[in-house]
């Protein structure tokens, strides 16, 4: 009997990978696939060039050699990679008939789209902590912000990215898939994936809730503290200007934490009916494609800096 174990496991990975998935994405929509791909093109190369933009911007520009730039140039980086990672196939699938992704295609882009989330989730947190210093602590922010500090939360963002994907993919392998199934999204997402799986998907969805839920907390948290101590801060101080200027470096950030949180929320902190996969899909979109385009906009039209820097670049080339 004790030889039956491997065999089994065997047989169980030879079924596994003869798996295919096909990406249902928005194909009940027929009348809708040209225009959300015209749409959705025009958004991500917007996304491309804005990002890959605001990281040249901040490369080129000496002024901007400051921490919070140094958080957003990653920020626009971690955002490219997201957006590189689910908008090709989306397009793709818009205008192919043929919807298929292989089990490793499927398992590779939520591997690589998790690391991207997860590393958005703390870089937002990393940069509430940064304002905290800069409004909180003015004459120490050099020193307190050394490079050195940014190198390694920046690098923790990332490797804390990786373990949760490296995680979530274990768990998942741990699942049996079999035949040709259906994911009743446009890009593999943990609850698409699971939901067609063969065996029992209740671990898995446990853990990535678990670990959803603790990223969630944590980075809230170092977030929502940032901004009370600031509020506290700016409260105290005694000009009205000083109140704008503070705000308004950190009304950017916290539109983008508005945004990306409330939505993450709602896909994995609440549980969601089968009957809710439209909605699961339009907040995919959101996360997948609007968040990305949003951050350079937001800072580069909310702040002053940037757009210096721009108009400083543009009428250096033209002269």
């Amino acid at each position: 009997m004790h030889h039956s174990g491997p065999s089994v496991l065997r047989i169980q990975e030879n079924l596994t990978s003869a798996v295919t998935f096909i990406l249902v994405g928005f194909s009940e929509y027929p009348h809708l696939q040209v225009p959300l791909f015209l749409l959705f093109l025009i958004i991500y190369t917007v996304t491309v060039l804005g990002n890959l933009g605001m990281i040249a911007i901040i490369r080129l520009n000496p002024k901007l050699h400051t921490p919070m730039y140094f958080f957003l140039s990653h920020l626009s980086f971690v955002d490219f990679c997201y957006s590189t990672v689910v908008t090709p196939k989306l397009l793709e699938n818009l205008i192919v008939e043929d919807r298929r992704i292989s089990f490793t295609g499927c398992v590779m882009q939520f591997f690589f789209a998790c690391i991207f989330v997860v590393t958005e989730t703390f870089m937002l947190a990393v940069m509430a902590y940064d304002r905290f210093v800069a409004v909180c602590n003015p004459l120490l922010y050099t020193v307190a912000m050394s490079q050195k500090l940014c190198c390694s939360l920046v690098a923790a963002s990332y490797s804390w990215g990786i373990i949760c994907s490296f995680v979530f993919i274990h768990f998942m392998l741990t699942l049996f898939f079999c035949g040709t199934k259906f994911i009743n999204n446009f890009v593999c997402e943990h609850d698409a994936i699971v939901a067609v799986a063969c065996s029992d998907p209740y671990i898995s969805q446990k853990v990535i809730f678990i670990f959803a839920t603790f990223n969630e907390l944590s980075s809230l948290m170092i977030i929502l503290t940032s901004y009370v101590f600031i509020v506290i801060t700016v409260m105290k101080m005694p000009t009205t200007g000083g109140h704008y200027k503070v705000f308004s470096t950190c009304a950017s950030h916290l539109t983008t934490i508005t945004i990306f949180h409330s939505i993450i929320i709602c896909l994995y902190c609440v549980p969601t009916a089968k009957s809710s996969w439209l909605l699961v899909k339009v907040a995919s979109v959101f996360y997948a494609i609007i968040i990305p385009i949003l951050n350079p906009m937001i800072y580069s039209l909310r702040n002053k800096d940037v757009r210096d820097a721009v108009r400083k670049l543009l009428s250096s080339h033209i002269s």
